[in-house]
């Protein structure tokens, strides 16, 4: 067999959420940053949270209110 041919594991690596929550998992990386997580995702949290980089939504719900008039 090859000797190093798998990635180190980290089995304490660090996860830090854009919400600010911090808690660790194992992974192959030692610090891993996210956007969302299980406590801000609106799946598991029941609240709308809408993530628009470039206006999209904006641009989208402009046309829907000229198509109703």
């Amino acid at each position: 067999m090859k000797t190093e041919t798998h990635p180190t594991y980290f089995a304490e690596a660090k996860v830090t959420c854009a919400c600010g929550r911090a808690f660790t998992v194992g992974s192959t990386q030692e610090k891993l940053s996210v956007e969302i997580c299980s406590a801000c995702h609106p799946f598991y949290t029941g609240n709308e949270k809408i993530l628009d980089a470039a206006g999209r939504v904006e641009k989208f719900r402009a046309r829907r209110a000229a198509a109703k008039k």
